[in-house]
């Protein structure tokens, strides 16, 4: 197996603004997360979240204490979430296991033991979509499913913006130290996501988006919200947002996607709403 890590530093809004093409992709765009027998991730200084991706195939994968952690186990100081986006799987947590097939999550609270991702059918393989946040005390792991979410049922088709949000291993469903994250699916004809855009000062962001067909691209709103800018990103990409920056999407087909927060706030409504026609 094969451990890849980049480190990725916070830019200020005022610098943010005056990047070009190349320069925006580099600092927020999260290209390579799954590849054949690796696991590849980005750690963010946005709250010090960690954002990867495992692809077991032939052999099992340890999710690797890398260098920055300076610790023991990945999970010493750290809680996971985890997405299985593939085909069935299981995660090995200590001597605890956990199945997951699509869509399905699993969280993980800090303790010192291994975490390890398998693959149920090599011609089918699994693929793990995780985020990670620092963790100030130890909550159970649970495998949550969509049956377990709570969900918002939000836009319509004729806004091009009739979406499910699945929010799913946030406060309302188990308890976590600052990790929040949820699966908002598209309806067919819908494109947009999060619009009208908002930001939220106590939390960053990062967004992965998957189900958009390979010959079709996703269009990614960022910025502050007078000075915006966009990221075109394929699918099993993601994408991290500051604080300080919307969060939003238009594609050339519907999608689903998989938000990860982390801050000093758990509240999913504690967001600061702007108007459409403010955005610039």
């Amino acid at each position: 197996m094969t451990t890849n890590y980049e480190l990725r530093y916070s830019s200020h809004p005022d610098d943010a603004r005056h990047y070009d093409t190349q320069r925006l992709r580099r600092e927020f765009l999260l290209e390579r997360l799954f590849a054949k027998n690796e696991v590849n991730m980005y750690y963010s200084m946005y709250d010090r979240l960690i954002v990867g991706g495992a692809m077991p195939v032939e052999e099992e994968l340890l999710l690797e204490a890398i260098d920055p952690l300076k610790a023991p186990f990945f999970t010493t100081r750290r809680e996971v979430g985890i997405y299985n986006v593939g085909g069935p799987g299981v995660v090995t947590v200590g001597d605890q296991e956990f199945s997951l097939d699509f869509k399905e999550a699993l969280y993980i609270g800090r303790g010192d033991r291994e975490v390890r991702f398998k693959s149920a059918d090599a011609a089918r393989p699994a693929k793990y979509y995780f985020n990670s946040a620092t963790a100030h005390t130890a909550y159970p792991c649970r495998k949550v499913t969509k049956q377990d979410a709570v969900v918002a049922h939000m836009g319509s088709l004729e806004m091009s913006n009739e979406r499910n949000i699945n929010k799913m291993l946030v406060n309302q469903v188990l308890p976590t130290c600052q990790l929040q994250m949820g699966m908002t699916e598209l309806a067919t004809g819908s494109v947009w996501n999060t619009m009208p855009a908002h930001t939220h000062s106590r939390r960053m962001e990062a967004y992965f988006y998957f189900e958009l067909p390979h010959d079709q691209a996703v269009c990614h709103f960022m910025g502050e919200p007078q000075q915006t800018r966009h990221i075109w990103m394929r699918g099993e990409q993601a994408v991290l947002s500051p604080e300080w920056s919307i969060h939003s999407a238009a594609a050339t087909h519907n999608y689903t996607f998989i938000w990860g927060m982390a801050g000093e706030n758990l509240d999913y409504g504690d967001q600061d709403f702007y108007e459409i026609t403010d955005l610039r």
